[in-house]
């Protein structure tokens, strides 16, 4: 059974196994959590997504799909790059967005990663509902299976931590 915590501060404080970055599609930063991510990770975390760009990735990566690089300067082992769905009132894009959750914890797997923090994926400038997007990040961690024994929410401000704590005390 993988433990929700959750944390209001800076996710690229976190010591764990692997930070998720929401990421855009062309892994190489942005602003945000991404940017963030990149900067305080340093020139590795752009250098190992330059070499996806080069190699598989050479389109970018797809939304919903996670990728792991390096972590670089930050206190983890990884980081697992996952590119959220911006959000639509005309399109129901909740599938892209539980994808990011679950292939996030499916590279989480692959690494053996056992602790992983997670951004509130696509509820910054992609535009998603607090509520809503806190409500699918919370599903899916709890339907996933996998072997990650700490999955940590770490929320940038008052909002997002409310809107995620009420997501998590929903049965």
């Amino acid at each position: 059974m993988t433990r929700i915590t959750l944390v209001q501060g800076d996710i690229t404080r976190q010591t764990v196994d692997a930070i998720v970055n929401a990421a855009n599609s062309s892994l190489l930063g942005g602003g945000g959590v991404d940017g963030a991510i990149h900067r305080r990770g340093g020139p590795e975390i752009l250098a190992a997504c330059r070499e996806l760009r080069a190699g598989h990735y050479g389109k970018g990566l797809p939304t919903g799909r996670a990728v792991a690089t390096t972590a670089g300067r930050l206190d983890a082992r990884w980081v697992i790059h996952t590119v959220g769905p911006r959000y639509s009132r005309e399109e129901d894009r909740s599938g892209l967005l539980a994808s990011c959750y679950r292939e996030s914890l499916r590279v989480a797997d692959e690494l053996a990663a056992r602790t992983v923090a997670f951004p509130a994926v696509s509820a910054g400038i992609y535009g998603w509902p607090l509520p809503d997007a806190a409500r699918i990040a919370i599903e899916t961690v709890r339907s996933t299976d996998t072997q990650v024994t700490e999955a940590r929410f770490v929320l940038f401000d008052e909002p997002a931590y409310a809107a995620f704590e009420k997501a998590a005390a929903t049965p």
